[in-house]
């Protein structure tokens, strides 16, 4: 959910709670538009983080400190002249808006009590911090706004705060019981989708919260507001009552919802749960979201405060984006290799199959030997019986040559044909052998989640050549040290207890399989899916159903086939996996194995932080 009016009430609520009352001890500025305030309320001490950045502008209590500049910026030296020691004496959101203002009591130099606002706007490129008076004159704010930059209010000392009303939106707030006819007026009138009709009627109504309004409602979001019945009106007026009364009481929930997608982004494990999140979270909220609830693919994960849902959902997306970004250079550098050779292969297996004819070209040689002094000079064929089946075959033949000489090209043919064929098999497979690799890296870098697991994946690349190894010291002298690796596989614990390891590429695919597990030992692959291999450490004991099913789960899950319903896995005792002389890191043989379709799901197995 974007950082909505209903975010910001909840936020509200927390802060009210747990800050009025308190003492704001220190105040920093870490960036060019954040604050961060250490309050103390009795024996409890919090770090209020207020972010005005343009594209990610948030608040929250964290448990995270960062390290202030060395000469602290004006805007901040201000707000300690003023505010150190101050008592936050209340929070408010004025209606439903996304703005916090946190209202301040403190003695001046002459030891007069002045009341002083610290405003948060959460407003997109709009955001900003401004600290203003009692009676909203502006002192100053973290970000000046004059009248070339703005024409519909300027942010500078000693002009007055107000929120511009551009949009005259109403407070969904005071939409109460009885005023069904002026929420009819304002928002159903509007030609236009349901879901827009809602949040651009009422203030702090983000596009996600008029879809779950309207799924609550069990009415389609993209139908005209203006088309819907009397019943379907009132229905959807008594469904946003109700949605707002959770907000009015202050019945918060929240939560962030993860969707698998078949991508993999930022890994996440709740301690209460045990319930591993591989995906980067989709969406977040204040209150539980019914359209994400009925989804089967989504998955919850509660939290005891909208702050602690700020700061995991953009400390994900962050880690996320950061590693996408870094991983962009490597991906593109595949999938091009990868676009190249599947390509080349196209090729490759079509001139293999021109090849099929080559022992046709031998049998019409061989009849033509047999049977060729009967043609009449000039004949244009040869009609022979076969000299394994007795059916009669039409050889074409070249009425300007002699039958010893049709049969010597016929030969001829056949002869390049079966050196050709036996060339290109070789180059097919090893084609194929560096496609399925390509495809391999492909998917580890979907799976990485940390700068170890893309050195590891860069090494890999560079020592099948696919990209150069280009390492300096300290000086920027050429150094042929590798970096230091210290990726690991993801560990996990079934239900029975039994360790699971799954290899993040095909360097850690080999470790499991040939160094960490024993001869008796499960191996777990996806069948026909590039992806990693799973190893249940079983120490010899017999494997249990529930583990068998949750490693052909990880297994599943961990492979190019996670968006498919069901992914047949192969699996058998690592004894009788062996690896392929000259192979690719990570390819292994294996006979007589046991195979399971499964769902690539792995909620409810439990990640181990190693």
């Amino acid at each position: 959910m974007a950082f909505d009016g209903i975010t910001v009430a909840a936020l509200a609520a927390e802060f009210s709670d747990k800050l009025t009352g308190g003492r704001i001890e220190k105040i920093a500025q870490p960036e060019a538009d954040e604050l961060l305030l250490t309050v103390k309320k009795e024996r409890a001490t919090y770090r209020l983080t207020l972010s005005a950045n343009a594209s990610l502008p948030l608040a929250c209590l964290t448990e995270t400190g960062k390290t202030a500049p060395a000469v602290a910026p004006n805007f901040c030296m201000l707000l300690r002249k003023h505010l150190l020691r101050a008592k936050i004496t209340g929070i408010e959101q004025p209606h439903m808006e996304r703005v916090l203002c946190f209202h301040l009591q403190h003695y001046n130099e002459l030891g007069d009590l002045c009341q002083k606002k610290l405003i948060a706007e959460f407003m997109g490129k709009h955001s900003n911090l401004i600290f203003t008076d009692e009676e909203n004159r502006i002192i100053d704010s973290i970000k000046r706004i004059p009248a070339s930059v703005s024409s519909v209010r300027e942010v500078l000392p000693g002009r007055t705060w107000f929120i511009p009303d551009t949009q005259q939106k109403q407070n969904p707030l005071e939409a109460g019981p009885g005023n069904f006819d002026e929420f009819r007026s304002l928002a159903l009138t509007k030609p236009v989708k349901l879901t827009k009709a809602l949040y651009t009627s009422y203030t702090g109504l983000s596009p996600i919260a008029a879809v779950e309004i309207a799924h609550r409602a069990g009415l389609d979001g993209d139908r005209p507001a203006n088309v819907l019945t009397d019943d379907e009106a009132l229905h959807i007026y008594k469904t946003f009552l109700y949605f707002m009364e959770d907000i009015s009481e202050k019945n918060f929930s929240p939560v962030i919802y993860y969707v698998r997608d078949g991508k993999t982004g930022d890994s996440e494990k709740s301690g209460k749960e045990n319930v591993f999140f591989p995906d980067t979270p989709k969406e977040f909220s204040a209150l539980p979201l019914s359209v994400y609830e009925d989804d089967p693919k989504s998955i919850k994960r509660s939290f005891d405060s909208m702050s602690a849902v700020i700061e995991t959902y953009y400390a994900s997306k962050n880690q996320a984006t950061r590693i996408h970004q870094k991983t962009a250079d490597l991906r593109k550098v595949t999938t091009t290799l990868l676009e190249k050779d599947v390509r080349k292969l196209e090729l490759q297996e079509k001139q293999l199959a021109d090849t099929d004819r080559r022992e046709t070209f031998r049998q019409y040689g061989e009849l033509l030997t047999a049977y060729g002094y009967s043609l009449e000079p000039g004949a244009k064929e040869l009609r022979a019986p076969d000299f394994a089946t007795g059916e009669e075959v039409t050889v074409p033949l070249d009425p300007t040559l002699s039958a010893i000489e049709n049969a010597k090209r016929y030969f001829e043919k056949y002869s390049k044909q079966k050196r050709t064929r036996e060339a290109l098999m070789q180059i097919v497979e090893e084609t194929r052998a560096e496609t399925l690799h390509l495809q391999s890296v492909l998917a580890a870098l979907d799976i990485a989640v940390s700068e170890s697991d893309l050195t590891e994946l860069r090494a890999e690349m560079a020592d099948s050549g696919y990209i150069r190894r280009r390492q300096t010291d300290r000086r920027g002298a050429k150094s042929a040290k590798k970096e230091k690796v210290t990726s690991r596989p993801f560990h996990y614990i079934s239900s029975d207890g039994i360790h699971l390891y799954v290899g993040k590429n095909n360097y850690q695919n080999e470790k499991l399989t040939f160094t960490l597990a024993n001869g008796n030992d499960w191996w777990f692959h996806a069948k026909k899916y590039p992806g990693s291999h799973v190893i249940a450490k079983t120490d010899g004991r017999e494997l249990p159903d529930a583990t068998c099913e949750e490693a052909a789960r990880l297994a599943a899950w961990y492979s190019t086939g996670r968006g498919s319903e069901k992914v047949e896995i192969d699996y058998i005792e690592r004894k009788h996996v062996k690896k392929v002389a000259g192979a690719k890191p990570g390819f292994v043989i294996y006979h007589t194995n046991y195979s399971l379709a499964i769902a690539p799901d792995i909620r409810g197995i439990e990640l181990i932080s190693d």
